[in-house]
């Protein structure tokens, strides 16, 4: 797949599959085919709600991590980017607080969690939201991961 070829109205598959990671260590970040059509529901049923909600452009920070890629930064192993399920965004000028808050409460997902948020730096951190499959229960799980450990609910 090219990857400038779009996913959604605003997002392309580069952006789901970018990594400055990947690019310095040569590892090749591009998913199984049977993983582009999950790739393209994050767009349209997570990413492109935000984008239309708050007007602001904005480029996923983490989308899809082969499992390589995946071990070099020390993510989870069993994480959700693995299968094309989660991503991670920030949008300028919001909150990353308000920006889980409102996904929280108006968007179909499987989890939310405000990561490494600090109270009184809006911009710290960031939002990682995933969506199972279309079939799949979601557990609609909202979380903060501060200092090394997972907590329940968004907390500022």
């Amino acid at each position: 797949m090219d990857r400038n070829e779009k996913l959604s109205e605003h997002f392309t598959f580069g952006e789901l599959i970018r990594s400055e990671m990947a690019e310095r260590k040569g590892i090749d970040n591009t998913p199984p085919q049977d993983l582009i059509p999950k790739l393209k529901r994050i767009c349209e049923k997570l990413l492109e709600p935000v984008r239309k909600h708050y007007g602001v452009p904005f480029r996923p920070n983490s989308g899809y991590r082969s499992p390589e890629l995946n071990k070099e930064i020390g993510g989870a192993k069993k994480s959700q980017h693995c299968l094309a399920e989660a991503v991670d965004i920030e949008v300028a000028g919001v909150s990353n607080y308000d920006l889980s808050v409102w996904i929280r409460d108006n968007l179909d997902f499987d989890q939310v969690i405000l990561e490494c948020y600090r109270q009184g730096e809006p911009t710290s951190g960031w939002v990682h939201v995933s969506l199972k499959d279309s079939g799949a229960t979601n557990r609609s799980v909202a979380l903060t991961y501060s200092n090394r450990k997972y907590s329940e609910g968004l907390i500022a």
